[in-house]
């Protein structure tokens, strides 16, 4: 009975969500993004006379060593053809305080942030969007998952 509950719930929130095209998080081994581990996502685009934001999501514990998080990340098309690739910077805690952005519970955060607004793709069919640590450590710890969220632009 509890399981359905949970269950249940768990329906009802990710029903809501009517923008949502595509959402999928990869669960990080052992809570250490190694350096040659580079997460990818496949989705569909289906339709193209609507514009789009693609987000990255990361989920890191408390006791993750830095402030901020250097990622570089890679759109591509089915065929492999690179359509953007660019190196971001996100603050996951203040750099003063040390307090931690995203929402959270416990010591666990989620942070969600914009790649691409109004994205227009140019033709439908299969698409990937790629994710590779640069912070210039072999492993980095404490980060527990990175995901990808495509939405239709409001």
């Amino acid at each position: 009975m509890k399981y359905l509950i949970i269950l249940a719930i768990f329906i009802s929130f990710t029903s809501c969500d009517s923008s949502r095209v595509y959402e999928d998080y990869n669960d990080m081994d052992e809570a250490f993004w190694h350096l040659d581990s580079i997460q990818e996502f496949n989705f569909k685009i289906a339709d193209t006379t609507r514009s789009y934001n693609l987000l990255a999501t990361f989920r890191n514990a408390s006791s993750y060593p830095f402030y901020n998080l250097y990622f570089q990340y890679t759109l591509q098309d089915s065929v492999g053809n690179t359509l953007k690739q660019e190196l971001k910077q996100v603050d996951l805690f203040d750099p003063k305080t040390g307090e931690p952005y995203g929402s959270g519970l416990g010591d666990l955060f989620d942070h969600s942030f914009e790649l691409e607004t109004n994205y227009e793709f140019e033709s439908k069919g299969n698409y990937s969007i790629s994710f590779e640590q640069y912070m210039r450590r072999d492993t980095l710890p404490f980060i527990l998952s990175v995901g990808a969220r495509v939405e239709f632009a409001e």
